[in-house]
């Protein structure tokens, strides 16, 4: 049941990204968090899907090897580019890769890093 629930979320959150954007004003992070799926496993707590993002900067997360990183700017962009390559202790690899230019990819991470 709980591998068709995040299939199902990664379906949705990859429909969501696939929206043209392009053409539209530039997005806020919380905005670009909604339209992009984030927001549908990453809420305002942690859920069997994604940890939340609420007060996250600035800790340490430990991945499923042991190893730990501390969520800064580096962190959160490698999360987003690769979301594979690091997966939180306790999560499955279940974020899909959603294409966004430079410019939102920045106003994500500003945004995540103004949760705290």
């Amino acid at each position: 049941m709980r591998k068709t629930v995040v299939g199902l979320v990664a379906i949705l959150a990859l429909a969501a990204c696939s929206a043209d954007r392009s053409a539209e004003e530039p997005l806020s992070g919380e905005a670009l968090a909604a339209d992009l799926g984030c927001a549908a496993c990453h809420t305002d707590v942690d859920t069997e899907l994604a940890p939340t993002w609420n007060g996250i900067w600035g800790t340490s997360v430990e991945f499923e090897d042991g190893s730990t990183v501390t969520v800064d700017e580096a962190y959160v962009r490698r999360s987003i580019d690769e979301p594979q390559a690091d997966i939180v202790a306790g999560y499955s690899a279940s974020m899909p890769v959603v294409p966004m230019s430079d410019e939102e990819r920045s106003a994500l991470v500003d945004y995540i890093e103004s949760l705290g």
